[in-house]
């Protein structure tokens, strides 16, 4: 199995390491960090240093309660930055459901459009199949305002691998293909606790869609949850996630924190290629 990002070929043997660069200032954990163009260039070199396979750099925060921003101010917080990366010949995914968003980053040389709304935007399947970029397509209920309220379900796993199905599908049928697909079960997206634990502990399940499986548990509430820490204390936990997460099946993880992630999963493999 491989994942084609654009000009980029990656093999999925061994997991790959997705780092997240926020050019946000209300992000739940890195929010107003890296609002600088400088501070979010450093830092985007600073986890390719580490061991990032993918950056995905986003411009719009989707954490619960988080309020829109207009097409022309992600476009401000993200491009300049695409461009600087994708110059360095370093992959760049762009965290997006705008089609206008998406066809810019592709023009400014990104490699894989991340989109919490599954392509489902008007025009969004178009910009995305007009190019040669690969894509995530995520589950969610509801919209990051009010997600988080009251999600219902009557089987989450079933409906979201059902929603997942439709989503991969459609992007079929659109031209776009296989192995420019990627899934993500949406782990705190209009899920309570309980259900992202029950997706999590299905997660093998997802294999059947045929298409690789990205899981985003990095520093997440579920964790906080788990452990009774905050955010800043939750990287023990994000770590364990990550690497039972490949064990049951992902073949990229999106993370805040590449080097723990790198190492931890280098001791996984190498006890795992001695028994």
């Amino acid at each position: 199995m491989f994942l084609q990002c654009g000009r980029y070929k990656f093999f999925l043997e061994r997991p790959l390491i997705m780092g997240i660069v926020n050019v946000t200032p209300d992000s739940f954990y890195d929010g107003g960090r890296l609002t600088s163009h400088q501070a979010a260039m450093d830092h985007a070199l600073q986890l390719v240093e580490e061991g990032a396979h993918i950056l995905d750099v986003g411009g719009e925060s989707t954490r619960p309660g988080a309020l829109p921003v207009s097409v022309a101010e992600e476009l401000r917080r993200v491009i300049p930055l695409v461009e600087a990366l994708s110059a360095r010949d370093i992959p760049v995914s762009v965290d997006t459901h705008k089609p206008q968003v998406m066809r810019a980053a592709i023009q400014a040389g990104a490699s894989m459009i991340n989109d919490i709304n599954a392509l489902q935007s008007e025009d969004a399947l178009e910009a995305v199949a007009s190019s040669h970029v690969a894509v995530c397509l995520m589950h969610k209920q509801g919209d990051p305002q009010t997600m988080q309220a009251a999600p219902r379900y009557e089987d989450v796993v079933t409906e979201v691998l059902n929603f997942l199905r439709v989503r991969v599908e459609n992007a079929l049928q659109a031209g776009i293909m296989a192995e420019r697909l990627l899934i993500d079960p949406g782990f705190g997206f209009g899920k309570s606790f309980d259900h992202n634990v029950e997706l999590f502990k299905s997660m093998e399940r997802f294999k059947e869609l045929g298409v690789p499986l990205l899981a985003g548990l990095s520093r997440k509430s579920m964790l906080g949850k788990i452990t009774g820490r905050d955010v800043g204390d939750r990287l023990a936990a994000s770590i364990t996630a990550a690497v039972f997460a490949v064990l049951k099946g992902a073949k990229v993880v999106r993370v805040h924190d590449v080097k723990a992630t790198r190492d931890a999963f280098a001791v996984m493999q190498a006890i795992g290629e001695a028994t």
